[in-house]
């Protein structure tokens, strides 16, 4: 077995193209959440632009010139879809974008809320760690059909991003365990945790806006929502890294309960350098935030890494240690 595995140990392959090459096949991603999840998927075997920048709102983005360039040079475009990103769909459906556009957040069923009378797809679908993975599979296969012979290196980084994903839905669950039941209340600037709450066994007791932050609270919701919060007892509330949190901190000072230390990461990942500055550490951060406001003790996110693969030993091979 050791020889035909040395057998295998000829000098790697010179990359197909370099991340530089405009042979590389071009794939624009809408939203930060869905740019970091097609990184990693895709790797050196794509030319990635992302749309949105991070702690930009998807909800009121306003396309710029320089977007409909990127969208029409695009081979693929992935999108979160169920109205999300509403500025960037119009234009994707606009004349001269070829590309395919696949949605990947209508991969999962969604939830129905209320706006405006109706009832709507909650678009927020990543607030639950399951329907990620299926967004990523999603990816996945989106990447294979556009660029067929990187099959194997987009169905590894998917394996290994999914390995990771499911070791994050179980350390959630068990962050939010430690909360007291009747802590287990949430309340937010806008209604972006509901998936989330859904999947981890928290209520959602009331937010300022709905689904959408193009909406304005009326005076009437926020009295509402501050009467809400006193009757909950919850002992804080939480501001939103991309909605300004001044009238979420006059519901706080109102309702006499505490206005989180850290804001939540709802539809953007944070800058680079930042605690949320991909889709893993922006729910690692949420999570950590909200267990420890709201009575409990958080614990460290620390994967297990994947095991070694055997051809490894090539490496080890070409590259013994002195």
């Amino acid at each position: 077995m050791l020889l035909a595995l040395l057998s295998g140990c000829a000098p790697p392959a010179p990359n197909r193209t370099s991340p530089e090459s405009p042979d590389k096949p071009s794939v624009v991603a809408t939203s930060t959440i869905i740019e970091d999840l097609t990184e990693r998927v895709g790797g050196d075997e794509i030319q990635l632009t992302g749309i949105l920048k991070p702690g930009a709102d998807p909800h009121v983005y306003e396309p710029v010139p320089a977007d409909s360039i990127a969208l029409e040079k695009a081979k693929l475009i992935l999108y979160n879809g169920y109205n999300l990103e509403p500025g960037l769909i119009k234009l994707m459906k606009a004349a001269g974008v070829r590309a395919r556009q696949v949605p990947v957040g209508e991969t999962v069923k969604p939830l129905q809320l209320e706006k405006k009378g109706e009832k709507v797809p909650d678009p927020h679908v990543w607030g639950d760690v399951e329907n990620v993975i299926a967004m990523v599979s999603a990816i996945r296969d989106a990447l294979i059909e556009l660029s067929p012979e990187d099959r194997e290196e987009f169905t590894q980084n998917a394996a290994r991003l999914i390995g990771e994903l499911q070791q994050l839905d179980t350390w959630i669950s068990q962050q939010l365990e430690t909360l007291p039941a009747d802590k287990r209340r949430l309340v937010t600037t806008h209604d972006a945790f509901q998936y989330y709450a859904r999947a981890y066994g928290l209520e959602v007791v009331g937010t300022l806006i709905g689904i959408s932050t193009e909406e304005q609270p009326s005076a009437q919701t926020v009295r509402k929502l501050v009467e809400a919060v006193k009757a909950a007892g919850v002992p804080a509330i939480f501001a939103e890294t991309t909605i300004n949190p001044a009238l979420i901190k006059t519901v706080a000072e109102e309702a006499r309960v505490k206005l989180a230390p850290k804001q939540l990461y709802s539809d953007s990942i944070g800058a680079a350098g930042s605690e949320g500055d991909s889709y893993i550490k922006m729910m690692v951060a949420n999570t950590r935030a909200i267990v420890d406001a709201l009575g409990g003790k958080s614990a460290p996110f620390e994967p297990v890494a994947a095991p070694i693969a055997v051809l490894s030993l090539c490496e080890v091979l070409r590259n013994p240690v002195s």
